[in-house]
Protein backbone atom coordinates (compact mmCIF):
# COMPACT_ATOMS: atom_id res chain seq x y z
CA UNK A 1 0.00 0.00 0.00
CA UNK A 2 1.21 3.48 -1.01
CA UNK A 3 1.95 6.37 1.57
CA UNK A 4 -0.86 8.56 1.52
CA UNK A 5 0.39 12.08 -0.25
CA UNK A 6 1.05 14.85 1.49
CA UNK A 7 -0.14 18.44 0.24
CA UNK A 8 2.28 20.55 -1.38
CA UNK A 9 3.07 23.71 0.57
CA UNK A 10 2.43 26.61 -2.00
CA UNK A 11 5.06 29.62 -0.96
CA UNK A 12 3.43 32.73 -0.23
CA UNK A 13 5.67 34.24 -2.97
CA UNK A 14 3.79 32.29 -5.48
CA UNK A 15 0.35 33.76 -4.13
CA UNK A 16 -1.39 36.51 -6.46
CA UNK A 17 -0.35 40.08 -4.81
CA UNK A 18 -2.43 41.83 -3.20
CA UNK A 19 -3.85 45.43 -4.05
CA UNK A 20 -1.63 47.96 -2.08
CA UNK A 21 -4.14 49.70 0.81
CA UNK A 22 -5.37 52.66 0.07
CA UNK A 23 -8.10 55.20 1.01
CA UNK A 24 -9.71 54.46 -2.87
CA UNK A 25 -9.34 51.12 -2.31
CA UNK A 26 -11.05 51.23 1.77
CA UNK A 27 -14.52 53.42 0.14
CA UNK A 28 -14.10 50.81 -3.05
CA UNK A 29 -14.74 47.84 -0.52
CA UNK A 30 -17.10 50.13 1.51
CA UNK A 31 -19.62 50.72 -1.70
CA UNK A 32 -19.62 46.82 -2.49
CA UNK A 33 -20.88 45.99 1.52
CA UNK A 34 -23.37 49.66 0.88
CA UNK A 35 -24.43 48.43 -2.73
CA UNK A 36 -24.73 44.68 -1.58
CA UNK A 37 -26.79 44.94 1.79
CA UNK A 38 -27.28 48.69 2.91
CA UNK A 39 -25.63 50.72 5.68
CA UNK A 40 -25.80 48.05 8.34
CA UNK A 41 -23.38 45.90 6.09
CA UNK A 42 -21.02 48.57 6.44
CA UNK A 43 -18.44 47.74 8.86
CA UNK A 44 -14.34 48.14 9.39
CA UNK A 45 -13.65 44.12 9.74
CA UNK A 46 -16.27 43.43 7.10
CA UNK A 47 -14.41 46.04 4.93
CA UNK A 48 -10.97 44.26 6.46
CA UNK A 49 -11.98 41.07 5.04
CA UNK A 50 -12.60 42.04 1.80
CA UNK A 51 -9.25 43.66 1.25
CA UNK A 52 -7.38 40.39 3.19
CA UNK A 53 -6.14 42.70 6.05
CA UNK A 54 -6.76 43.48 9.68
CA UNK A 55 -9.15 46.27 11.07
CA UNK A 56 -6.49 48.28 12.47
CA UNK A 57 -4.38 48.58 9.16
CA UNK A 58 -7.49 50.20 8.05
CA UNK A 59 -7.35 53.61 10.84
CA UNK A 60 -4.12 54.57 9.00
CA UNK A 61 -6.51 56.00 5.89
CA UNK A 62 -9.62 56.64 8.38
CA UNK A 63 -9.85 58.24 11.60
CA UNK A 64 -12.91 56.00 12.72
CA UNK A 65 -16.49 55.20 11.16
CA UNK A 66 -17.65 58.53 11.31
CA UNK A 67 -15.47 59.67 8.78
CA UNK A 68 -15.77 56.91 6.73
CA UNK A 69 -19.59 57.21 6.50
CA UNK A 70 -18.62 60.72 5.64
CA UNK A 71 -16.48 60.13 2.66
CA UNK A 72 -18.79 56.71 2.00
CA UNK A 73 -21.79 59.53 1.52
CA UNK A 74 -19.71 62.11 -0.31
CA UNK A 75 -18.70 58.91 -2.51
CA UNK A 76 -22.52 58.13 -3.54
CA UNK A 77 -23.55 62.14 -3.80
CA UNK A 78 -21.30 61.63 -7.33
CA UNK A 79 -24.25 59.54 -8.43
CA UNK A 80 -27.08 61.95 -8.38
CA UNK A 81 -27.55 63.35 -11.26
CA UNK A 82 -26.75 67.08 -11.55
CA UNK A 83 -27.56 67.89 -15.69
CA UNK A 84 -31.37 68.44 -14.61
CA UNK A 85 -32.69 66.90 -17.51
CA UNK A 86 -31.78 69.41 -19.70
CA UNK A 87 -34.38 71.27 -18.64
CA UNK A 88 -34.17 74.74 -19.79
CA UNK A 89 -36.21 76.05 -16.84
CA UNK A 90 -34.20 76.88 -13.99
CA UNK A 91 -36.60 75.80 -11.57
CA UNK A 92 -37.44 73.04 -12.94
CA UNK A 93 -34.11 71.54 -13.54
CA UNK A 94 -33.65 72.60 -9.30
CA UNK A 95 -37.02 69.95 -9.09
CA UNK A 96 -34.58 67.25 -11.44
CA UNK A 97 -31.67 67.91 -9.47
CA UNK A 98 -33.15 67.68 -6.36
CA UNK A 99 -35.55 64.43 -7.01
CA UNK A 100 -32.13 62.67 -8.36
CA UNK A 101 -30.91 63.43 -4.79
CA UNK A 102 -33.88 61.71 -3.02
CA UNK A 103 -33.41 58.94 -5.47
CA UNK A 104 -29.76 58.28 -4.78
CA UNK A 105 -30.62 58.19 -0.85
CA UNK A 106 -33.34 55.71 -1.18
CA UNK A 107 -31.37 53.63 -3.33
CA UNK A 108 -29.58 51.60 -0.27
CA UNK A 109 -31.41 51.25 2.98
CA UNK A 110 -29.85 53.49 5.78
CA UNK A 111 -28.24 55.42 3.67
CA UNK A 112 -30.88 58.65 3.72
CA UNK A 113 -30.84 58.04 7.55
CA UNK A 114 -27.04 58.54 7.64
CA UNK A 115 -27.44 61.82 5.04
CA UNK A 116 -29.44 62.92 7.89
CA UNK A 117 -26.74 62.93 10.50
CA UNK A 118 -23.72 63.25 8.52
CA UNK A 119 -22.28 66.31 6.38
CA UNK A 120 -19.95 65.19 3.66
CA UNK A 121 -17.80 67.98 2.17
CA UNK A 122 -15.62 66.36 -0.47
CA UNK A 123 -16.04 66.63 -3.88
CA UNK A 124 -19.49 64.99 -4.53
CA UNK A 125 -20.94 67.41 -1.90
CA UNK A 126 -19.24 70.03 -3.69
CA UNK A 127 -20.70 69.50 -6.56
CA UNK A 128 -24.19 68.83 -5.68
CA UNK A 129 -23.40 72.58 -3.97
CA UNK A 130 -22.26 74.01 -6.66
CA UNK A 131 -25.07 73.01 -9.34
CA UNK A 132 -27.99 73.86 -6.42
CA UNK A 133 -26.46 77.29 -6.37
CA UNK A 134 -26.36 77.65 -9.87
CA UNK A 135 -29.54 76.64 -10.21
CA UNK A 136 -31.11 79.30 -7.56
CA UNK A 137 -29.31 82.29 -9.29
CA UNK A 138 -30.95 80.97 -12.48
CA UNK A 139 -34.38 80.98 -10.90
CA UNK A 140 -33.43 84.71 -9.92
CA UNK A 141 -32.24 84.43 -6.47
CA UNK A 142 -29.80 86.71 -4.94
CA UNK A 143 -26.16 85.25 -4.46
CA UNK A 144 -26.36 85.97 -0.98
CA UNK A 145 -29.60 84.42 0.07
CA UNK A 146 -28.91 81.56 -2.84
CA UNK A 147 -26.05 80.51 -0.30
CA UNK A 148 -27.89 79.89 2.29
CA UNK A 149 -30.94 78.60 0.78
CA UNK A 150 -28.72 75.63 -0.28
CA UNK A 151 -28.43 74.50 3.28
CA UNK A 152 -32.24 74.62 3.38
CA UNK A 153 -32.90 72.88 0.20
CA UNK A 154 -30.90 69.74 1.21
CA UNK A 155 -32.13 69.70 5.09
CA UNK A 156 -36.04 69.34 3.72
CA UNK A 157 -35.06 66.97 0.86
CA UNK A 158 -32.74 65.12 3.12
CA UNK A 159 -35.69 64.81 5.35
CA UNK A 160 -38.04 63.84 2.84
CA UNK A 161 -35.72 61.13 1.94
CA UNK A 162 -35.10 59.96 5.35
CA UNK A 163 -39.55 59.70 5.98
CA UNK A 164 -39.66 57.72 2.50
CA UNK A 165 -36.56 55.66 3.84
CA UNK A 166 -38.43 54.84 7.04
CA UNK A 167 -41.68 54.05 5.37
CA UNK A 168 -40.37 51.85 3.31
CA UNK A 169 -38.15 50.16 5.91
CA UNK A 170 -41.26 49.75 8.14
CA UNK A 171 -44.07 49.46 6.30
CA UNK A 172 -45.62 52.33 7.50
CA UNK A 173 -48.47 53.45 5.69
CA UNK A 174 -49.89 57.24 5.53
CA UNK A 175 -53.32 55.66 5.10
CA UNK A 176 -53.26 54.95 9.09
CA UNK A 177 -52.56 58.28 9.92
CA UNK A 178 -55.28 60.13 7.31
CA UNK A 179 -57.29 57.63 9.15
CA UNK A 180 -56.65 59.35 12.58
CA UNK A 181 -56.37 63.12 11.30
CA UNK A 182 -59.80 62.74 9.55
CA UNK A 183 -61.46 61.69 13.36
CA UNK A 184 -59.59 64.61 14.96
CA UNK A 185 -63.17 66.21 16.91
CA UNK A 186 -63.76 69.32 15.71
CA UNK A 187 -64.12 70.87 18.39
CA UNK A 188 -60.40 70.38 20.07
CA UNK A 189 -58.84 70.58 16.03
CA UNK A 190 -61.23 73.00 13.99
CA UNK A 191 -58.41 73.95 11.66
CA UNK A 192 -57.40 70.27 11.21
CA UNK A 193 -61.13 68.99 10.93
CA UNK A 194 -61.56 71.78 8.31
CA UNK A 195 -58.58 70.87 6.59
CA UNK A 196 -58.37 67.44 6.85
CA UNK A 197 -58.90 66.02 3.13
CA UNK A 198 -56.25 68.79 1.74
CA UNK A 199 -53.85 67.51 4.31
CA UNK A 200 -53.28 64.36 2.76
CA UNK A 201 -54.30 65.50 -0.91
CA UNK A 202 -52.22 65.42 -4.11
CA UNK A 203 -49.62 62.20 -5.38
CA UNK A 204 -45.64 62.48 -4.47
CA UNK A 205 -44.90 64.25 -8.04
CA UNK A 206 -46.99 67.61 -7.12
CA UNK A 207 -46.64 67.90 -3.51
CA UNK A 208 -42.80 67.41 -4.64
CA UNK A 209 -42.86 70.12 -7.23
CA UNK A 210 -45.12 72.37 -4.81
CA UNK A 211 -42.26 72.24 -2.15
CA UNK A 212 -39.30 73.19 -4.37
CA UNK A 213 -41.78 75.91 -5.66
CA UNK A 214 -42.66 76.92 -2.24
CA UNK A 215 -38.57 76.76 -0.91
CA UNK A 216 -37.61 78.68 -4.34
CA UNK A 217 -40.49 81.29 -3.37
CA UNK A 218 -39.17 81.45 0.17
CA UNK A 219 -35.74 82.21 -0.27
CA UNK A 220 -36.28 84.60 -3.15
CA UNK A 221 -38.32 86.90 -0.96
CA UNK A 222 -36.93 86.26 2.50
CA UNK A 223 -34.57 89.48 3.74
CA UNK A 224 -31.06 88.97 2.27
CA UNK A 225 -28.32 87.54 4.97
CA UNK A 226 -26.68 90.68 6.16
Amino acid sequence: MSAPSRPVPVSRRARPAKSPLSRDAILAAAQRLLDQDGLSAVSLRRIAVQLDTGPASLYAYVRNMQELHSLLLDRTLGEVDLSGGSASDPRERLRSILHSYVRTLLDRPGLAKLAATTVPHGQGAMRLTEALLDGLMAAGVAPASAAWGVDLLLLQFTAIASELSYRIEHGHEMDEVAEAYAQAPAHDFPHIHGLKEQLFSGDGPARFRWKVDALIEGISQAPQPS
